[in-house]
């Protein structure tokens, strides 16, 4: 038994350590390209460095692990018009929550079929706005939503929103949207009876859950949810929206877009002649594709150790860590350089933020070098809820987004990058 423990235990640090290596492999390539250094020559930091090569990588990823899905991006995990540009030209659909994002959408000419509307709760002049751009499918969870579609056109689309508890998920969406069978079983009945079409479910086994098991037992329990109310009923359903949630690896490895995928595969694959099947990955094809680079510009000695102040925090660009309970990775730029893995003069240090709160502490604990103010810094994982959920608190600037060339950043040929804020988007040449 306790040699069994003791192998186990050495198998999960040898493989973090793989994880810690590839990603410091990852961090290192990028901030020695010529596009990440031109934009932090250009911004200073802190800078986001947003590869949208890797957004187009990861949807193809999606798209060989399940076929037979239509996946449609939630565009509030990064709403930058580089990450819309990048999938548009690859032929995602599109999710939306807001009126904001639609009009993202519309801008950019994104046909009005490949855009789903996900917010089970809406003010009746963003379902009139929605519907006036030709959407047609949204997500209900309550009596009162599906008579708000009474006088809509009659190919609008109703999916029922189902609650699936998901402990193990970093945020249990069935908190607050959703319903159970029974009460899907009413809403569907209450909404034939009312004239308006509900054309299937939607549900969301939680963010960041890394658990293939649950995405698959929450599938087979709707689908059989609809063929027992098809038959009840005397309705016929024709699409099946299996939601988001496919977990991004930032402190450690978790389930790869695979691993989920061959679990959800027999389920799904059996329905997909007759139904309509789409989904709303959002983390997961962001995530990797955006790295945040600070610096150093305080440096205290405390009672508990070594503190380390750098220019963003929880209230800028590590809103997740505040919001979601992630724990990105925090770099040294010079841990990254080949051959500095002697950690001789490295000591446990506190990262804290450059706001004027007590609370605003990044992280614990974590193993740097012997640090000077204006050295950088760099945690990969970064594309995901971080700019979307970033504020102004003391009135700081919100961080700026560059989005890199890939080309330019493989070859070191003139570097062409986006900038994105809040209220500047441009491009800039640099030769």
């Amino acid at each position: 038994m306790v040699e069994g423990t003791l192998r186990a235990s050495v198998l999960a640090s040898a493989s973090a350590s793989a994880f810690d290596d590839r990603r410091r492999s990852e961090a290192s390539t990028l901030l020695s390209s010529v596009a990440a250094r031109a934009a932090i020559a250009l911004h200073g930091t802190p800078v986001l460095l947003l590869e949208p090569d890797r957004v187009r990588r990861q949807y193809e990823r999606l798209r060989r692990a399940l076929p037979f899905v239509g996946f449609h991006y939630a565009v509030k995990a990064l709403a930058h018009d580089a990450v819309l540009a990048a999938l548009d030209e690859s032929g995602c659909g599109f999710d939306v929550a807001t009126g904001e994002e639609l009009g993202m959408l519309t801008r950019r000419g994104v046909a009005a079929d490949r855009i789903i509307h996900t917010h089970p709760i809406k003010k009746p002049t963003e379902i009139a706005e929605a519907l006036s751009a030709g959407v047609r499918t949204f997500v209900v969870d309550n009596d009162v939503e599906i008579d708000k579609f009474r006088d809509a056109p009659p190919d609008t689309r109703l999916l029922v929103r189902l609650a699936y508890r998901s402990p193990h998920a970093k945020s249990d969406l069935s908190s607050k949207f959703g319903v159970g069978p029974f009460e899907a079983a009413r809403l569907v009945a209450h909404a034939v009876a009312a004239g308006v079409r509900v054309a299937g479910f939607s549900y969301h086994v939680g963010s960041q859950l890394d658990d293939p098991a649950r995405f698959a037992a929450a599938a087979a329990d709707t689908l059989e949810l609809m063929g027992i109310l098809e038959r009840r009923l005397k309705v016929r359903f024709d699409t099946l929206d299996i939601g988001g949630g496919f977990p991004a690896s930032y402190d450690t490895e978790s389930a790869e877009i695979e691993d989920v995928a061959r679990l959800l595969r027999p389920v799904l694959a059996p329905h997909a002649g007759r139904l309509r099947i789409i989904a709303e990955p959002g983390r997961v094809l962001v995530a990797d594709a955006m790295s945040l680079v600070t610096s150093v510009v305080g440096i205290a000695e405390r009672g508990d150790g070594r503190w380390y102040y750098v220019d963003d925090g929880l209230y800028g660009s590590y809103s997740n860590v505040l919001t979601e309970d992630v724990h990105p990775l925090v770099f040294a730029e010079r841990d990254l350089h080949a051959g500095a893995r002697d950690t001789a003069d490295h000591r446990w240090a506190t990262l804290g933020g450059p706001t004027c709160d007590s609370s605003d502490v990044i992280a614990r604990d974590v193993l740097l070098p012997d640090l000077r103010v204006g050295d950088l810094l760099v945690s990969p994982t970064m594309g995901a809820y971080t700019t979307v959920t970033a504020t102004r608190f003391n009135g700081r600037p919100l961080t700026p987004v560059a989005a890199l060339d890939p080309v330019a950043a493989t070859t070191d040929a003139a570097v062409q990058y986006a900038v994105q804020d809040a209220a500047d988007v441009r491009r800039v040449p640099i030769v």
